[in-house]
């Protein structure tokens, strides 16, 4: 069963930076793709940044200059730096991760992790 453990969230102050680490264990077959995704209350879960494993990057509008997402595909890990905080970053951080198996898309999602920017 893939399982996939985040750390790094946290309280921050605006301006501030954070670094979330992503790592998935438990599969025998290699992944597409991971990322971050974010919701806060009364939203919609949005995408934050994806990472393939030939490393192409994928940012949503509102990081892009100020997040930057790697990945170690060795260790099938990822990591989000997120720097230039802002308040409305504020919300739970769900890594993701995604394999193509037998045709189809399988999607994974870790438990979230919470990023606190005050001001």
């Amino acid at each position: 069963q893939v399982e996939l453990v985040e750390s790094g969230g946290g309280l921050v102050q605006t301006g501030g930076s954070l670094r979330l680490s992503c790592a998935a264990s438990g599969m025998d077959f290699s992944l597409n793709r991971m990322g971050w995704y974010r919701q806060v209350p009364g939203k919609q879960r949005e995408l934050v940044a994806h990472i393939t494993r030939g490393h192409v990057t994928n940012y949503g509008d509102s990081v892009k200059d100020r997040f930057t997402i790697s990945g170690d595909d060795a260790e099938n890990t990822v990591y989000l730096q997120m720097n230039s905080l802002k308040s409305e970053d504020t919300g739970v951080y769900y890594c993701y991760a995604d394999a193509l198996l037998d045709g189809r898309v399988w999607s994974y999602w870790g438990q979230g992790t919470q990023v606190t920017v005050s001001s």
